[in-house]
C-alpha cells in the first residue's frame, strides 16, 4: 500500500473515532498530495520519495507556524500546529543520530571521493538526495562542514 493510500485509510479512522485534529492534519496531508498529482507536469501518479518530500516541507512548516505563534503568545495555535506537526511525523522515517549521520555521511565522503570542504557540493548533493526526511538540510550541512574540515 503507498502512502497516499495510506493516509486515504488513516483518514476514515479518523473519522471514525471523531478525533477532529488527527482528520485536519490528514486532510491536509491528501490536499498537498492532489495537488502534486495534478500540478502541471505531473503524471497524475504520486511517488513514495515525491510523498516524504511533501510531508517534510509540512512538518517543517508547522514546526516553523508553531514557533511564530509562541513568539507571539498565542499557545493555542501552536498547540494546534504542533499537534499536526506529530500526525505528519508518524508518516516520515525516524530521524538519524548524530552519530548515524556521521557514519553515513562518512560512507558519502569516501565513496564521492570528496577531501576537502571544496568538494562539499559534491557530497551535499548525494547526501540530501539519500537522507531526505531523515535529516535535517541544516544539520546534513554542517556535519559535512564538519567532516571535510578534518
Amino acid at each position: 500500500m503507498d502512502l497516499f493510500e495510506t493516509i486515504n485509510s488513516a483518514i476514515k479512522a479518523a473519522m471514525l473515532a471523531k478525533d477532529k485534529v488527527r482528520l485536519q492534519a490528514l486532510r491536509g496531508i491528501k490536499k498537498e498530495f492532489i495537488e502534486a498529482k495534478t500540478a502541471p507536469g505531473s503524471n497524475g501518479e504520486l511517488s513514495d520519495d515525491a510523498a516524504m518530500k511533501i510531508l517534510v516541507k509540512m512538518a517543517k512548516q508547522r514546526s516553523e507556524s508553531a514557533e511564530i505563534y509562541r513568539q507571539q503568545n498565542r499557545p493555542d495555535l501552536a498547540e494546534t500546529e504542533e499537534a499536526e506537526m506529530a500526525v505528519i511525523k508518524e508518516y516520515l522515517p525516524q530521524p538519524l543520530s548524530a552519530d548515524e549521520l556521521n557514519a553515513a555521511l562518512g560512507e558519502i565522503i569516501a565513496r564521492t571521493g570528496a577531501a576537502s570542504p571544496a568538494d562539499m557540493g559534491k557530497v551535499m548533493g548525494v547526501a540530501t538526495k539519500e537522507l531526505a526526511g531523515r535529516a535535517d538540510g541544516k544539520a546534513i550541512s554542517a556535519a559535512v562542514r564538519q567532516l571535510l574540515s578534518k
